[in-house]
């Protein structure tokens, strides 16, 4: 597997029953608002899984390369729903000792090598708590869209850095209601509350986007060209470069 991809990647399976093969302080709008003269729009649709680490890291060097070109271009980003381990309980498991049932003797090699990738970007990686079930995760993370991409956006920032940098359990509820709270996804708790609110729509968007990719962070730009892994700002600018010339 490419060195980029998800360190935790798992072949994915259907819980659907159905066939499916800013960092922190540099805020900026997700959602395109209104195409200034000269700019060109770069649509992103990103799949990824809330505890997935690489995912975070595109993400933090997605957010680096679009801050650096924020004067040449708009930015529209949708983040889509990917599960690496879809029977993953909900109640939620040791996170190191499920690291070290997956991975054995690799697995301290592994923590140390992302210790060292999230040093580089200004963070400790935590791994205590829990790991477990993403569902909610991902329910809330569509329900935010529907009230704005660019809370959306916000909100995979603060359930990542909850879970990969505070040692949060990615299936609590308090926490993911903290989190909508945050970025000002107003009736998170409610929603949630129901487990077939937004439960259709996840189901739709890993049937869309995720039925043919087999690692993540995924990423497809303006619906064409196609890159996959924690890439490091460069590549997203060269990405950016040929998309808005029109080329794949």
């Amino acid at each position: 597997m490419n060195s980029l991809t998800c360190a935790f990647s798992f072949a994915p399976r259907n819980i659907f029953s159905r066939k499916i093969p800013d960092c922190r302080n540099t805020r900026f709008m997700a959602q395109a608002v209104g195409n200034n003269a000269g700019k060109k729009l770069i649509r992103i649709d990103v799949s990824s899984d809330t505890v997935c680490p690489w995912c975070f890291v595109g993400k933090r060097n997605l957010d680096k390369a679009m801050a650096s070109s924020k004067d040449q271009y708009d930015f529209e980003i949708k983040w889509h729903p990917y599960m690496l381990n879809p029977s993953a309980p909900k109640k939620g498991v040791n996170k190191e000792e499920f690291y070290r049932s997956k991975f054995g003797q690799q697995s301290e090699q592994i923590m140390a090598r992302m210790t060292e990738v999230f040093r580089g970007l200004g963070l400790e990686h935590d791994t205590s708590g829990l790991t477990g079930n993403t569902l909610d995760s991902h329910r809330l993370i569509y329900f935010a869209g529907e009230q704005g991409l660019d809370k959306q956006h916000n909100l995979v920032e603060e359930l990542c850095l909850g879970y990969f940098t505070q040692g949060k359990y990615i299936g609590d509820r308090e926490f993911l209601v903290e989190c909508a709270r945050k970025v000002g996804v107003e009736g998170a708790a409610e929603f949630l509350e129901n487990p077939s609110n937004g439960l259709e729509e996840v189901k739709d968007e890993i049937e869309k986007y995720s039925g043919s990719i087999t690692a993540v962070p995924y990423y497809v730009i303006n619906g064409k060209s196609k890159i996959s892994g924690g890439q490091p700002p460069e590549i997203f600018l060269k990405v950016f470069e040929t998309a808005a010339s029109g080329g794949a």
